[in-house]
Order: C-alpha cells, then sequence, then structure tokens
C-alpha cells in the first residue's frame, strides 16, 4: 500500500549539543525503526556542523540549499552545493555542516547494521572547521 507522509507529521528537532557545533534543525522524513533505512532533513546555520562520526554502512548527503563543507580524517574541506550528492564509506571518519556564512540544507540517508546508525566521536573544533586546508 502507498503510504504518504505530510510535512509537518513529525516534528522538527533541535540538533543535540553532542553530536553538532551551532544552531541544527533535523526535521525526520523517514524511518529508521522499525525500517533499516533513515533520512532526515538537516539546516545548518552559518557555522554549524556536525562532531566527527561514523556511519557502519555509510551514509549519503543529497545537498539541497546553500554552501556546505564535508571533511573525512585526514582530507581536504570539500565545498558541497544545492544538487551536489555525497556518497561517505561505511565507518569513514568525518564531518559535515554549513560553511561560515552561509546556511546548508541536506538530506541525510543511512542504514542501521545491527541497530546501530552513527557513532559521534569527539567536536570539530574552530581551527579544524576554520583550516585553510579547502579543495
Amino acid at each position: 500500500m502507498v503510504q504518504i507522509t505530510r510535512p509537518g507529521a513529525t516534528p522538527s528537532g533541535k540538533g543535540p549539543p553532542e553530536w553538532f557545533t551551532g544552531a541544527v534543525r533535523i526535521d525526520p522524513l523517514f524511518g529508521p525503526d522499525p525500517d533499516r533505512v533513515g533520512g532526515a532533513l538537516v539546516t545548518f546555520e552559518p557555522g554549524a556542523r556536525t562532531a566527527w562520526h561514523t556511519h557502519p554502512l555509510g551514509q549519503t548527503l543529497v545537498v539541497t540549499a546553500g554552501l556546505g563543507w564535508v571533511q573525512h580524517d585526514g582530507g581536504p574541506i570539500l565545498e558541497i552545493r544545492p544538487g551536489d550528492v555525497v556518497w561517505i564509506p561505511p565507518d569513514e571518519r568525518h564531518w559535515h555542516g554549513a560553511s561560515p556564512n552561509t546556511a546548508m540544507s541536506h538530506i541525510a540517508i543511512q542504514e542501521k547494521r545491527d541497530g546501530e546508525v552513527v557513532t559521534w566521536l569527539e567536536y570539530v573544533t574552530d581551527a579544524q572547521y576554520l583550516s585553510p586546508q579547502k579543495d
């Protein structure tokens, strides 16, 4: 049976300060319970970002608005823009968020493995975030 979920059916929430730096809004879209796949629209205000983290089965980001950044551990900070689709491999240590002056929204899609979707690590420091190492 086809199921339609209308906007507002699931309330927006603030990104928990244990996982994010700055103002972040999360709008759940689908799953993960009891589904294996979950997705959410995540909006980062300028300067907001995730902490370092990994996903056991990887993550896909579909950028919908603004200008953002993504970085995997040891790599350059990459710009992401509306229409970009970003694949982060399983267990890749990474972070993502808005650029310093522009908000960014993306749809984040990830799968569960053994009940786990994400492992949160330490915060991305201001020095790491503002590193001149950009691609």
